[in-house]
């Protein structure tokens, strides 16, 4: 008849079905933290509603898309009149989408007579990527 070995003094982790779940040694006085502590780079309220803000534009795929006809633009920027025919919307249609990416800021609008020109704004842009990465 085999042995059974002592209990140990030790609190051991307490297996149930296939998972693990580590009690705190309080005998020795080791705390067996489940994760990581929060990041002290977390975001804080209002990098959050900026962020938000900025992610909600983008969340229509014509604002996508002009966002990107926009940053391609080999002069930097584009006339709100050449954004009707690749977009395939009305003007009317382009000026409340460019409204919306304009207030989210994350495109500059200058009039010039009676166009509209737009440009990316870098900052706001490199926020975006430096929060996905």
């Amino acid at each position: 008849m085999p042995t059974r070995a002592a209990p140990s003094s030790r609190t051991e982790p307490s297996r149930v079905g296939a998972k693990v779940a580590a009690a705190p040694d309080i005998q020795f006085g080791i705390d067996m933290a489940c994760c990581a502590p929060v990041s002290a780079d977390a975001l804080d309220e209002d990098q959050a509603e900026i962020l938000a803000r900025s992610f909600a534009a983008l969340s229509d795929p014509i604002r996508l898309r002009m966002l990107s006809f926009i940053t391609s633009s080999e002069t930097g920027e584009v006339c709100a009149c050449d954004l009707v025919e690749p977009s395939g919307r009305s003007q009317p249609t382009v000026s409340h989408h460019m409204k919306i990416l304009v207030d989210a800021g994350l495109v500059e609008r200058e009039k010039r007579g009676l166009w509209v020109w737009y440009r990316p704004v870098p900052a706001r842009l490199e926020a975006l990527r430096a929060a996905l990465g």
